[in-house]
């Protein structure tokens, strides 16, 4: 296995698609929408970092940023999700090399931090953990993370982009 991790590129929207169902085709806690979340992110200009993982040509992982809002205004801050790896080829660092990648891209453009929704057993591994003071309600404190890249930790309620609320 030989990742290489790039740049999302027009001729890869089909095979990303392709991997984010089968990524989330079995998973628990999804209504399995992913894939229209980053259509409709790319569509409306806010999909801010879109990488893939490719093995032998083949695309077999994607992740995808995109700004969030905080109630108390803060700016710089992005949302990482959805993280999509085939499953044949989870578990075998593919997630870990995305989830690196997406940490340098956003250090890259000056990001101040970055928050997902996930299973803190993976994620704490690149240094995200619940803040107090950041929320994302209706979800349990330690599955929504944040990872402070500079100044000040923001304090008040993120919204995702309208973007996650897409049905089809």
């Amino acid at each position: 296995m030989s990742i290489i991790i790039r740049k999302e590129q027009s001729c890869d929207v089909q095979s990303i698609d392709a991997v984010i169902v089968a990524a989330f085709l079995e998973a628990p806690h999804t209504e399995h929408t992913e894939h229209f979340i980053v259509k409709s992110l790319r569509e409306s200009g806010a999909l801010s970092i879109s990488l893939v993982a490719e093995d032998g040509g083949n695309i077999v992982g994607h992740v995808a940023l995109s700004p969030v809002s905080i109630s108390d205004d803060a700016d710089g801050w992005y949302g990482l999700g959805p993280i999509s790896v085939l499953p044949n080829n989870q578990s075998k660092g593919v997630g870990s090399k995305l989830m690196n990648a997406a940490i340098q891209e956003l250090k890259g453009i000056k990001a101040k931090g970055c928050v997902l929704l996930g299973d803190p057993n993976y994620y704490n591994r690149f240094g995200f953990e619940p803040k107090k003071g950041l929320e994302f309600p209706g979800v349990p404190h330690e599955y929504f993370q944040a990872l402070l890249f500079q100044g000040d930790l923001p304090q008040g309620i993120v919204t995702y982009h309208e973007s996650f609320f897409v049905k089809e």
